[in-house]
């Protein structure tokens, strides 16, 4: 026997897994934004304080390179989004195309 799904019900079966996966993806995506900001800044912490403990100086170099790797952790996030986002959206328009 044949069963023959129409194409609003393949849409509505790929929607309910694309929902499972989108819950997870969202997860990770805050796992992997979290990290990439928070990793250059811990070491920008990191090298600043080695830096202020080493050669005294009137500025705060931990300050300084925290704040150098916070914005490196944030252009380093947004721009693994926009790659993200944009590979979504191609998925979608050939999905789209192929239907």
């Amino acid at each position: 026997m044949t069963v023959i799904v129409s194409g609003k019900q393949k849409r509505r079966l790929q929607a309910r897994e694309q929902d499972h996966q989108s819950v997870w993806f969202g997860l990770g995506l805050f796992g992997i934004v979290g990290w990439s900001i928070a990793l250059p800044t811990l070491t920008g912490v990191a090298i600043g304080f080695w830096i202020d403990r080493r050669w005294e100086s009137r500025f705060s170099w931990t300050l300084m390179l925290m704040f150098v790797g916070v914005v490196l952790g944030c252009l380093t996030a947004w721009r693994w989004i926009q790659e993200e986002s944009s590979e979504t959206c191609a998925q979608q328009q050939n999905e789209e195309g192929q239907e």
